[in-house]
């Protein structure tokens, strides 16, 4: 497994393709994070181990639902059922590159969330990445990935273990590169995005969520149990 003992690892990226990109000026603005400076969408699938092979992956697209998280995870917009609109674009190999990166257990189907996100900082205004602050989100690994910065400062990726008072690592990650976490050993933040010049800027990411599907992270019994902040088993 790529991630080994410390929790975490750096991975590069494969290039993307430009129409990939393109789709990041066609992101609406998130109305529940980032206080108006957040461009988001969403999309969930189910991932399958291609059947005879040791390596392949199955992508089942899911039907479009509500993106709900738990209060014990997100203190700032969890509990709610916060709509996005789908992702236009396919980011399925980039979720691959992590996937295989991570070393998914290929005994289990696994639930997939993808968000699509930008933040864009203008002159003076920053751009809040964690407004939640230190924070795990309760699924297995995390994939975030930074496909382009333009014109921004800021954005240093910060990694906490249990128990500790200071990051684990400190860094800011460069377009093309992703941090690797298993989410039930180590905590992330990000400071905030800030203009490099004054002008307008922007940070454009994806963040991969992987949840074994027996979890149970799609659908009605969960997003109750996501509302009404109690344990889903």
């Amino acid at each position: 497994m790529a991630i080994g003992p410390q929790a975490f690892s750096i991975i590069d990226l494969p290039p993307v393709a430009p129409e990939t990109l393109d789709s990041y000026d066609n992101l609406p603005v998130d109305p529940f994070m980032g206080n108006g400076t957040r461009y988001k969408r969403f999309t969930q699938y189910k991932l399958s181990p291609e059947t005879g092979s040791d390596q392949g992956w199955v992508y089942e697209k899911l039907p479009q639902r509500d993106y709900i998280i738990s209060k014990r995870y997100n203190n700032v917009a969890g509990g709610i059922r916060r709509p996005y609109e789908p992702i236009e674009v396919d980011f399925t190999p980039l979720v691959t590159v992590g996937a295989d990166a991570i070393g998914l257990d290929r005994s289990h189907d696994w639930q997939i969330n993808i968000h699509q996100n930008r933040s864009r900082a203008e002159s003076e205004n920053a751009a809040p990445i964690t407004p939640e602050g230190v924070h795990s989100d309760g699924h297995e690994y995390i994939m975030i990935a930074v496909l382009r910065r333009h014109n921004v400062a800021g954005g240093e990726t910060r990694l906490w273990l249990p128990d500790t008072d200071k990051p684990a690592w400190t860094g800011t990650l460069a377009a093309g590169q992703a941090v690797l976490l298993d989410d039930k050993a180590i905590k992330h933040e990000a400071t905030d995005v800030t203009s490099a010049d004054g002008g307008s800027g922007h940070r454009d990411i994806i963040i991969v969520a992987y949840s074994t599907w027996e979890k149970g992270w799609y659908g009605e019994e969960y997003e109750a149990a996501a509302l009404s902040n109690r344990p889903l088993n």
